[in-house]
């Protein structure tokens, strides 16, 4: 019963609030439109609206159903393009983790725009992990590209990877910290580092082993769920720690942060692009090109790499 004349005369019924205009714009008459919801109800065995002699209300069966359709008719339209793009070989859906370094808002934004246009039929999901919950995301989830995995080196014969640079480290604290009195020529000692606690972030593998950034022996250990938490929790002289250069170079200009050498300092973390090679379709072709060619939707996920694979 629920063929697509039906439905449409459903659909109409139910946003205009009355037979004679639903018929008035499907160029029928009031009483085809009448014998079809009637037909209709019967067939299923319940009511799908509520009729006095002014109004024609949904009931709740019909308002559940009105979704449904209206999901249904989406799909019918959009259907005929969307197996073109199939049979051209275009990802139905795509899932994207990114490096909680490299995430940020307007940057995600601006790619899944780009994407959306230029594939409108693929569905996108976005995610964003942290360290080791890159690489866990993409090998153990139903992931198919990795924007930041950790280090140049696949994990897997069924993972390509693509290098995009370095991120370097600087140990900052507040200017008012008590480490801040400590002389800018000499390394801190871990003995007086350990009496303050450390900023870090959760690693969320599930899978493979978890890492910690940087926590000494004994040293107190604050856990944010992100980079921007962090920041605010070194500007504020909570605690100690590195920070991406870039990322915190402008507070450094500005005197909120200053940065002081430590004995053992955090070495630069390579970061690469990784995606699944059996699963390479058009859409995942274009993400890689452009990351390989540094396009412009891109870029704001590479603003914290200092040294860019490839570029000078």
């Amino acid at each position: 019963m629920l063929d697509h004349e039906t439905i449409r005369s459903f659909i109409k019924v139910a946003e205009t609030g009355s037979f004679s205009q639903a018929a008035s714009s499907l160029h029928k008459t009031p009483a085809a439109i009448s014998y079809r919801i009637k037909s209709l109800e019967e067939h299923i065995g319940t009511l799908l609206f509520m009729r006095t002699t002014r109004t024609v209300k949904l009931t709740l069966a019909g308002e559940h159903l009105l979704e449904q359709c209206r999901e249904w008719i989406s799909w019918v339209e959009a259907m005929p393009n969307e197996l073109q793009q199939i049979n051209a070989g275009v990802e139905r859906q795509i899932n994207i983790v990114v490096n909680n370094l490299l995430y940020r808002p307007e940057a995600a934004a601006k790619f899944l725009t780009g994407l959306h246009q230029r594939f409108p039929f693929t569905q996108f999901q976005l995610s964003r992990q942290v360290y080791m919950g890159v690489w866990d995301t993409l090998l153990y989830d139903d992931f198919h590209l990795a924007i930041g995995v950790t280090g140049s080196e696949s994990l897997s014969n069924n993972i390509s990877l693509h290098p995009l640079g370095e991120i370097s480290w600087v140990f900052v604290i507040a200017p008012d910290h008590p480490l801040a009195q400590h002389r800018t020529d000499l390394p801190i000692s871990e003995d007086r580092l350990r009496h303050y606690p450390a900023i870090n972030i959760d690693d969320t593998s599930h899978t493979l082993t978890r890492r910690i950034a940087w926590l000494l022996p004994g040293q107190k250990e604050i856990k944010v769920p992100d980079i921007s938490a962090k920041l605010e929790c070194h500007l504020s002289g909570l605690g100690i720690g590195f920070l991406p250069q870039n990322l915190c170079q402008q507070w450094l200009d500005s005197g909120h942060l200053i940065s002081r050498k430590v004995a053992h300092a955090r070495q630069p973390s390579q970061l690469s692009l990784a995606w699944k090679s059996a699963s390479v379709g058009k859409v995942i072709r274009e993400i890689v090109a452009q990351f390989q060619r540094n396009d412009v939707g891109i870029r704001g996920f590479l603003e914290y790499v200092d040294r860019r694979a490839g570029l000078s």
